[in-house]
């Protein structure tokens, strides 16, 4: 679960995004406490490496492995799901959002792009790539200079790895992600490619061409159900 909270008694200082993750009844202790240890560093391993990289993420603010607890900035701002055409769902409140954001799309599928490829060549994989795990700053947020206006989120299933098919399965997870939440995104989603495509440089046709294949395997396993 994840909770909004303060490190210190003090209602001036900024809050911080508790992740916690609770004991699971059903698995033996010792091997829950492990596993619970594991998740919890592992995540914030995952975004201490992206931070030294520049790729922007939440900052970390506390870590109780043992615990299962994980602190991170909290970020003011929107999710891009709810930012985009369809991802607002049945909350009228989000209409107006979702309708202002409709002129600088194209940036935003820019920044996208350009901040996933930041990710992939920092050879980290973020295992479920999707447009809730995308938010966008509002723009009154604290900022520093080096502060950017969309940040990944939610990193408990990324990890390590420099090989192409990882960041091939990474960018068709999100390509499903699209014409599953987003109707008639096709467009949108070549916009997040060709921002990738041109900050991945060298790196781009082999791995244009293995996403070409994940797409076909994915393709195939839709007609055998």
């Amino acid at each position: 679960k994840v909770y909004k909270a303060r490190l210190t008694s003090d209602p001036s200082d900024p809050p911080i995004l508790l992740k916690h993750r609770f004991k699971k009844g059903y698995r033996h202790p010792t091997l829950d406490g492990s596993l619970t240890r594991a998740r919890v560093a592992g995540e914030a391993r995952a975004l201490a490496k992206c931070l030294r990289s520049g790729v922007s993420v939440p900052g970390i603010r506390m870590v109780d492995a043992p615990e299962g607890v994980l602190g991170i900035e909290w970020i003011d701002g929107s999710s891009v799901r709810r930012l985009l055409p369809g991802g607002a769902g049945e909350d009228e409140n989000d209409t107006d959002e979702t309708e202002a954001a409709v002129d600088v799309l194209h940036t935003l599928m820019q920044l996208i792009g350009e901040e996933i490829a930041n990710l992939h060549l920092t050879d980290m994989i973020h295992g479920d790539l999707t447009t809730s795990n995308m938010m966008l700053r509002s723009p009154s947020s604290p900022k520093t200079p080096n502060t950017k206006q969309l940040v990944l989120i939610d990193f408990g299933l990324s990890y390590h790895s420099s090989l192409i098919e990882d960041k091939a399965v990474d960018m068709y997870v999100l390509e499903r992600a699209f014409s599953s939440t987003h109707p008639d995104s096709e467009p949108l989603f070549a916009s997040v490619l060709g921002a990738y495509e041109r900050r991945m440089g060298k790196e781009w046709p082999a791995l244009a061409r293995r996403l070409e294949d994940v797409r076909q395997r994915g393709r195939k396993r839709s007609m055998v159900g």
